[in-house]
């Protein structure tokens, strides 16, 4: 059951563009009014990293004659690996410019509007008014229940979609779809009422994610925003898709308006709740800094020091990157008490995780078993951006 077109369309288009979006043209469903409602549509997208990479290029690709990209940060090389909108030398540059030049690359006939920044209550209404449709590509909570509550309060269409390690999952809300549609109102808080407690939730330079599985997702939510801005096909209004990378399975799961739901009112960050929290600052005698690890690992060599030294992450983030000397135990065996099997309690135990929040948890378990331990501050992040040693 198709919604009706959510764009109006535009003048007749050009023999350049007929020529460029020849296989739209011919498509049944779209033809030459779809492709001018494309012309005329005006799309935001939020976020311009995994997610928002295909969704922007095949928008793009598309016709959709006006792009918005909302983010804040800037190109990594870690990015690379998954973020197809971005290259080698846009590495230290703005998402958003890097992805004005990738799409009109593209298409020029597309026009890019950036917005620089960062949503937050202040900033979300007025980012968002005046676009036809919003794409929700980020990798965040906070942003996700804040994207969500602006949609509903501007009556916009929200595609959403979001990735994790190998699974991925989308679907289109719609607080106040078009009367007499057939279809329920529904948005993101039917789903997902309240944000996840803080920590419980690793993020994805924690938990990695598969690279081509964002472009799974990424593609399935920019077919729906053209089906939504033509108004062909059955939108996944009301239905969640999942997809799993490892089995090449995808499934199917209704969803339905909550009737206990709370209106939305005045928009209100909620960045705190969302965040993983800082670690608890700890004394100065249970860390230690990676320059002093650096000397005591040192010392051990020459066999003038002895300690344990114990990563808790995960085997998957150990074998990426682990410091030398270093053995693995997840966090895990502390928590269910079999990794103090393989420790010797009269030996000093070193601990490190990524940032420092889970080897200050478990410091914590092994010092009420009665373990002499430090954890290394700021994790392997501060190990790895101290200076190297003169040659």
């Amino acid at each position: 059951m198709a919604l009706p077109p959510l764009v109006e369309p535009a003048p007749e288009l050009t023999p350049h563009e007929v020529q460029r979006y020849a296989r739209h043209l011919t498509l049944p469903g779209i033809g030459h009014e779809g492709q001018r409602r494309l012309k005329n549509a005006r799309v935001l997208v939020v976020g311009a990293g995994g997610l928002g990479s295909p969704v922007l290029l095949y928008l793009a690709a598309a016709g959709v004659g006006t792009l918005g990209v909302v983010d804040s940060d800037v190109v990594d090389e870690s990015n690379l690996q998954r973020q197809v909108l971005h290259g080698t030398p846009d590495v230290d540059r703005a998402k958003t410019a890097s992805a004005r030049d990738a799409v009109e690359r593209l298409n020029p006939l597309v026009h890019v509007q950036e917005h620089d920044l960062r949503l937050d209550a202040a900033t979300a209404i007025e980012t968002l008014r005046g676009y036809d449709l919003v794409v929700d590509g980020t990798d965040n909570f906070a942003t996700r229940y804040l994207v969500n509550d602006a949609c509903v309060l501007l009556g916009l269409p929200l595609v959403w979609g979001s990735i994790y390690r190998f699974d991925g999952q989308t679907s289109v809300f719609w607080a106040d779809p078009p009367a007499g549609s057939g279809y329920e109102g529904i948005h993101y808080r039917d789903v997902f009422p309240t944000p996840p407690a803080p920590g419980t939730v690793p993020s994805c330079a924690e938990g990695g994610v598969l690279g081509v599985l964002c472009g799974a997702i990424g593609s399935v939510m920019a077919n729906e925003a053209v089906k939504l801005i033509t108004g062909v096909g059955e939108p996944l209004l009301g239905r969640l898709l999942t997809f799993d990378a490892l089995t090449t399975r995808w499934r199917e799961i209704t969803v339905r308006p909550d009737p206990d739901r709370a209106p939305i009112g005045d928009l209100a960050d909620i960045e705190i709740a969302c965040a993983v929290p800082a670690p608890t600052p700890l004394p100065a005698g249970l860390v230690i800094s990676a320059r002093r690890l650096a000397e005591r690992i040192a010392q051990r060599a020459l066999g003038a020091d002895d300690f344990d030294l114990v990563d808790v992450r995960e085997p998957s983030e150990h074998a990426e990157v682990a410091i030398p000397g270093a053995r693995l135990l997840p966090r895990g065996g502390f928590i269910d008490g079999s990794a103090f099997a393989t420790l010797d309690r009269a030996r000093p135990l070193i601990l490190h995780c990524a940032s420092g929040i889970r080897s200050a948890e478990v410091l914590a378990i092994a010092r009420a078993e009665g373990y002499d331990v430090v954890h290394l501050e700021g994790g392997i992040l501060a190990w790895a951006s101290q200076p190297a040693p003169p040659s």
